[in-house]
């Protein structure tokens, strides 16, 4: 008799996790609200339906930490990364997809399976037995209020206030500086490395924000207000043209080695993203600024004129559990091992994200139902760093926040002896996407399929 498992929640994790599971013989209920009631990002009831754009990003498997993930699923025959090839359009180097197209041929595949069955229904209560939580981040208040009863008062977050991150080798040091504030001695050393503005740059600065193109709530978000923790900072700028100067950018116990050891008239500070010391968020700079806005303008600070991101800021309405104090590395929550969270709702963020975390979650789950053990994939493929990322978080004393893939969640390169200038770079990223490809390969021999 086949083993049993419910799925809540049929986008892209939910989808993904349900075929992952029925192909090793598992009996999948997978419950999906829609079409009644409407999810407010959704226009259809079709499963995976992808809410805002039809691109799944950079498919360049070499130089891009997404590419990376794209192919690791395709070795291991992810079905929604089948799809997505199957109904892409061009898009230059990106892979996307005929939304329409896309999510039919999800739910003519998921609809077709003998072992999965859709329940067209919102859950209201999260069922007895095995189940996978993949309701997204718009998950619906009833729910929402069941997961609460599950997990804690406090481990639901419904706001992302995301600061962006840059890769700690991309800020250039004969600017910018080793700090931590009221650290007279400056001997190079402190928590935060410290990008400087003079008068004139931080009022050019300011201006430029103000000017700035902003991207708009979306109509659901617009009832869920901002609070003073995370107030973008272009919001803080229409406060006051000196706000910024006496917030998150205050100079304040800082002195630049690079002018003498003078106080600046304004700071942006940046911390430890992760645990490796290979990312900094920008301190203070959650924002609503369009993508290429702030690019263009976050490089105007002193340090970071070639600063590389490898996450954008942003703030928007996003349902997700404190994961790294509630999850297993399987994705189950520690104290009701049969539960196991996936998507957006787990802390991940992104379409071909929430697909890995719902491929590994239907996978572990029709393991220990087959009294079978596979271990979590390596921490140097992107499932690995996405997954290590979702159970361990961000660096000590910074709050989780979720993470898109990128390069920076992969462990170090070993270092080559004998060799001064380690690889950087174009050269980097190969090694590590060749490192990454080389070890999902053996990985994927232990699924037994």
């Amino acid at each position: 008799m086949a083993k049993k498992l419910t799925i809540i929640g049929g986008g892209l994790a939910g989808s993904e996790a349900a075929w992952q599971a029925a192909q090793k013989g598992i009996q999948v209920t997978l419950m999906e609200m829609r079409p009644s009631p409407k999810a407010p990002a959704h226009k259809t009831g079709n499963l995976a339906e992808l809410v805002c754009s039809n691109s799944l990003r950079s498919d360049d498997k070499e130089l891009n930490a997404v590419g990376v993930l794209h192919e690791e699923l395709r070795i291991c025959s992810s079905l929604l990364m089948q799809c997505a090839d199957e109904t892409k359009v061009p898009a230059g180097g990106a892979l996307a997809v005929d939304r329409e197209a896309f999510a039919k041929a999800v739910e003519a595949k998921i609809s077709s399976h003998p072992l999965i069955t859709i329940v067209r229904k919102e859950a209201e209560q999260i069922p007895e037995g095995n189940v996978i939580i993949a309701s997204g981040p718009l998950t619906s208040e009833t729910l929402t209020a069941k997961i609460q009863e599950l997990t804690g008062e406090d481990s639901l977050h419904f706001f992302d206030a995301i600061a962006p991150v840059v890769y700690t080798e991309s800020v250039d040091m004969s600017k910018a500086w080793r700090q931590s504030r009221y650290d007279k001695e400056l001997s190079g050393e402190g928590d935060y490395i410290n990008c400087p503005l003079n008068k004139d740059e931080y009022y050019a600065f300011v201006e430029a924000l103000l000017a700035a193109e902003k991207t708009e709530f979306a109509e659901w978000e617009k009832n869920t207000p901002y609070f003073d923790g995370c107030l973008p900072i272009e919001v803080m700028a229409e406060r006051g043209k000196d706000t910024l100067a006496f917030g998150p950018m205050k100079p304040v116990g800082l002195y630049n080695p690079h002018n003498g050891g003078a106080r600046e008239f304004a700071v942006l500070q940046l911390r430890n993203d992760n645990k490796e010391g290979t990312l900094l968020n920008l301190v203070g700079f959650q924002t609503k600024l369009k993508i290429g806005e702030q690019k263009r303008i976050f490089r105007m600070i002193r340090g970071l004129e070639n600063a590389e991101f490898a996450r954008l800021g942003s703030v928007h309405r996003n349902t997700f559990i404190n994961s790294p104090k509630l999850l297993t590395p399987a994705l189950s929550l520690q104290k009701r091992p049969e539960i196991k969270f996936a998507g957006q709702i787990s802390g991940c963020e992104g379409y071909v994200e929430s697909i890995a975390t719902g491929f590994m979650a239907g996978v572990f789950m029709a393991a220990e139902l087959n009294g079978k053990e596979i271990l979590p994939p390596p921490e140097t493929t992107a499932m690995g760093s996405i997954l290590k990322h979702v159970t361990q978080g961000n660096a000590e004393g910074l709050p989780f926040q979720p993470s898109n893939i990128n390069f920076g969640l992969f462990p170090a390169l070993p270092i080559i002896e004998g060799v001064k200038k380690q690889p950087r770079g174009r050269d980097k990223k190969l090694l590590l996407s060749q490192r990454a490809l080389n070890d999902i390969k053996e990985w994927r021999k232990n699924l037994g399929d």
